[in-house]
C-alpha cells in the first residue's frame, strides 16, 4: 500500500484508539499511537523509501508537522493561564528551566549521548512530551532515529509517572487544586494530566489540564530561545552553520493562540482546527516511525532511558518539593 494512503490510515486508527476507554486511561494521546503503529507497519509491511515514499514521508514530517502545531495554539488561550494565577506560570518556568538544563547537561557532558537525544529527551520531559520534541526536532533537523528514541524514553517515564499519582495522593496534605497544578506541572503529555487528574476528581483534572496548557504554550518561547543559543554555539564551536534557525511556525502558533484568545470563534472552527492538528500530528508521527530503524535505535544502548529515569525521578520528587514550597 503507498504510504500516501497508509499513513492517514494509520493516523486515523491511533485518534480511534486513543479514544476507546481502556487506552485513554493509561493515558496514551494519538500521537504515541500513531509512532508504535508506524514502528509496526514499518517493519512487517515492504515499503518503497527511495524516490517514490520520500518525497510524501518528508513532507509529512516537515509542512504537516508543522501546520498540525499551528492549528494546535487555537487550543489554548490566555484566559486559561489568568485563571490559575502567576504562582503555577512561575513554577512551571522553573520546572521547565531546571528539567531542560539538568537534562541537557547530563546527557551530553556526563553520559556522552548525541547531542540531539540528549536535547529531545529533556525537552519532552521539560514541556510536553511527544509534541514538543516534534516541535524541537523542526529546529534540530534531528536524525529520526533519535526522535524516536527521545518519543520511545517520554512515553515509558511519562506513563509511570502518571500511575504514580494516585498513589502519591494518599500520602500527601495537598488539596485538590493544589495537587491538580501538581500534576499539571510534572507530567509528560497532556492525556497524561487528564488520565491522572481523572483519578482524583474533576477539579483536579481540570487544574491540572490547565496547568499542563501553561507548559504547552511555553513551548513557543522555549523554540525560539533554544535556536538562538544553538546558532552562538555553533558559531563560537566554527560548525557549518552559523545562521540563526528561525522557526517561523512559532510565531503562527502564537498567532493561533492569541486569536483564540480574543476574538470569539464559533465551535465548530475551533472543534476542526483541534482535531485538524491531532490528524495532522498524527500522520507525521506514523511518517517518523515508519522510516524508523529498530537496530539503530537499539545501536544508542541504555543511556537514554538511564537520562529519562533521572528527569522522571526530579520530575516526580524535585516537583513536589518545588509546589510544597511555592503553594
Amino acid at each position: 500500500m503507498q504510504t500516501i494512503i497508509l499513513l492517514p490510515l494509520i493516523a486515523i486508527s491511533a485518534i480511534l484508539l486513543a479514544r476507546i476507554p481502556q487506552i485513554s486511561a493509561l493515558g496514551l494521546s494519538p500521537l504515541p499511537l500513531a509512532i508504535f503503529l508506524g514502528i509496526l507497519l514499518g517493519h512487517l509491511c515492504s515499503h518503497d523509501s527511495s524516490s517514490k515514499a520520500a518525497p510524501f514521508l518528508s513532507f509529512c514530517q516537515k509542512k504537516l508537522l508543522k501546520l498540525g502545531i499551528v492549528l494546535f495554539g487555537f487550543s489554548l488561550s490566555i484566559q486559561q493561564i489568568i485563571a490559575v494565577g502567576w504562582q503555577a506560570i512561575f513554577l512551571d518556568i522553573i520546572i521547565i528551566i531546571t528539567i531542560f538544563g539538568i537534562g541537557a547537561f547530563i546527557g551530553i557532558r556526563i553520559l556522552k549521548l548525541p547531542r540531539d537525544v540528549a536535547i529531545l529527551t529533556s525537552v519532552g520531559s521539560a514541556i510536553c512530551g511527544a509534541a514538543a520534541i516534534l516541535a524541537t526536532e523542526a529546529t534540530l533537523k534531528a536524525r529520526q532515529q533519535h526522535v524516536t528514541t527521545a518519543i520511545a524514553t517520554v512515553i515509558l517515564f511519562g506513563t509511570l509517572a502518571m500511575m504514580s499519582y494516585p498513589i502519591i495522593y494518599q500520602y500527601v496534605s495537598f488539596n485538590e487544586q493544589t495537587f491538580g497544578i501538581y500534576i499539571g506541572s510534572t507530567v509528560h503529555e497532556v492525556a497524561q494530566a487528564v488520565a491522572a487528574g481523572q483519578s482524583i476528581s474533576a477539579d483536579t483534572m481540570q487544574t491540572a489540564v490547565v496547568v499542563k496548557l501553561i507548559r504547552v504554550m511555553l513551548l513557543a518561547p522555549f523554540i525560539l530561545i533554544l535556536s538562538t543559543l544553538l546558532s552562538r554555539i555553533n558559531k563560537s564551536t566554527h560548525a557549518t552553520s552559523t545562521t540563526i534557525t528561525i522557526p517561523w511556525f512559532v510565531f503562527w502558533f502564537i498567532l493561533a493562540a492569541g486569536i483564540n484568545s480574543y476574538a470569539e470563534l464559533p465551535t465548530i472552527i475551533t472543534n476542526t482546527c483541534t482535531f485538524s492538528s491531532q490528524l495532522l500530528l498524527s500522520i507525521a508521527m506514523a511518517a517518523l516511525g515508519f522510516q524508523t530503524n529498530y537496530n539503530a535505535i537499539k545501536s544508542i544502548g541504555i543511556k537514554p532511558i538511564l537520562l529519562a529515569s533521572i528527569l522522571f525521578v526530579l520530575l516526580l520528587f524535585g516537583g513536589f518539593y518545588l509546589n510544597q514550597w511555592l503553594l
